[in-house]
């Protein structure tokens, strides 16, 4: 007997009659998802150049947007849904977790090296 897939999005709330219509749809909300970020990049809000936490509060909207895009692809289109829970946590947990190190990593680097064009000195050698 076959495996069926389920034909629904957004926990539900939005429901496919065919693989095909799901397919549309996830590919019209990733639309969208990119859309607002190219809309972002070109237009660049003066109210979202604020600093937060270290970077611009636009930098963070493009890394929020663009893990959203990664988990929903990795929900829908690698059938994550379908796995059974504890899989589901390991994967998505642990690719949350490198994702998160990895931004911190390149923070911490990326304002030293700034510091050391700004301020033209080297303030710790490794």
């Amino acid at each position: 007997m076959a495996h069926e897939h389920k034909l629904e999005i957004f926990r539900g709330l939005v429901k496919f009659k065919s693989n095909t219509q799901k397919i549309w749809g996830v590919l019209v909300f990733l639309s969208i998802v990119t859309a607002i970020e190219v809309v972002l990049g070109i237009y660049k809000p003066e109210s979202l150049m604020v600093m937060f936490l270290g970077m611009k509060l636009l930098n963070w909207i493009f890394i929020g947007l663009t893990i959203v895009k990664a988990y929903y692809i990795t929900w829908d289109f690698m059938h994550m849904r379908d796995e059974t829970k504890a899989l589901r946590r390991m994967v998505i947990w642990t690719a949350v977790f490198l994702i998160i190190y990895l931004v911190f990593i390149l923070l911490q680097e990326g304002s030293y090296i700034f510091r050391i064009y700004d301020d033209g000195y080297i303030t710790k050698d490794f």
